[in-house]
């Protein structure tokens, strides 16, 4: 439903919109199934500017069919993918993070979140030589460990401030913030094209579960409405731009006492791909190594997990696999 409001299209003028609310019509659709003749008399407007605001906004706002290659088509044309900068990782999104789409890291504390978030970050700024938006809601945002990451894969400082400086910070601590960060994103600064020069092609909110589960639940009759406008928001920011969205969220347990990613039944939907995170319990193995298992998918068999080391790795062990990766599926 979209509401009438100066500017809408050409022709809705302040006045406009005025003299039609007095009469009841709020929204596109009230206005494209009135009666253009008997509204002009009531609203004292010109018949033909109502039929061509009509015929304008119907063009807007029509859905008009398209064919499935068409669609295909589009999607090869438009769709990015970006590495998350651990080879394990990306074989579970099917290559990396796509554009146009929200993919969700879900876990506990201390299971590699955030730590995944600095790898795409850096690896898309520097890497890829693109901006990366980074909404950091519970102050996790560290420079010195970009810089360390950073420094793990060009001993160049120029190259490495070049990089910093594609990383754009936004530090938020509610979900009124949020949402505001959010709006304005969308209509200001993703709206020219670029941040501070060279495109957006990542937006990270670390964690979108921090401001929005204080939120939820008790008497917090408005918290649900806050959840999906964050939702609507991202949602857009991915599809009209074109953006790969990454969100973090904690984790709760079902009544069987399975892990499963926090914030209910209606954000578990908003994800396009969920990954959740754990760290490996077995006696002998090293601190920092941890799965990650993808429970959704449009894409890949859900289930299948892979192993990784959260550690700085060197690029020879990457390529000759030292880090002690495997894959298997925990259906079997």
């Amino acid at each position: 439903m979209v509401l009438l409001r100066e500017g809408l299209c050409p022709g809705l003028s302040e006045d406009m919109v005025k003299a039609l609310q007095g009469e009841c019509i709020r929204t596109v659709e009230d206005l494209v199934s009135s009666d253009a003749e008997e509204l002009a008399q009531k609203c004292s407007v010109s018949y033909k500017a109502l039929v061509a605001l009509k015929r304008v906004l119907l063009a807007q706002h029509t859905a008009f069919p398209i064919s499935g290659a068409d669609l295909y088509e589009e999607l090869l044309s438009s769709t990015s993918i970006l590495s998350t900068g651990i080879p394990s990782v990306d074989k579970l999104l099917d290559s990396g993070l796509y554009s146009g789409e929200i993919t969700e890291l879900a876990g506990g504390p201390g299971t590699g979140k955030t730590q995944m978030c600095f790898s795409v970050a850096v690896n898309t700024a520097h890497e890829l030589k693109q901006n990366v938006l980074y909404i950091d809601t519970s102050g996790g945002v560290c420079a010195g460990r970009l810089l360390q990451m950073l420094q793990a894969k060009t001993s160049s400082t120029a190259e490495q401030m070049k990089a910093l400086q594609r990383i754009r910070v936004f530090r938020v601590f509610d979900v009124f913030t949020l949402l505001c960060c959010l709006q304005n994103l969308r209509s200001n600064d993703l709206q020219k094209g670029s941040v501070g020069g060279g495109s957006v092609k990542a937006v990270i909110v670390d964690s979108v579960s921090a401001v929005i589960s204080c939120v939820l639940g008790g008497k917090q009759t408005e918290g649900m409405s806050l959840m999906m406008q964050v939702a609507f928001e991202l949602k857009m920011i991915a599809k009209d731009f074109n953006i790969a969205v990454l969100v973090t969220n904690h984790v709760t347990r079902d009544g069987n006492g399975k892990l499963k990613s926090g914030l209910g039944q209606s954000w578990s939907h908003v994800p396009r791909t969920r990954i959740l995170l754990q760290r490996v319990e077995q006696p002998g193995a090293a601190s920092s190594l941890r799965t990650a298992t993808l429970t959704k998918s449009s894409r890949q068999s859900c289930n299948l997990m892979e192993e990784f080391n959260l550690s700085l790795q060197s690029e020879e062990e990457v390529k000759s696999g030292c880090s002690g990766k495997r894959k298997f599926n925990t259906d079997s």
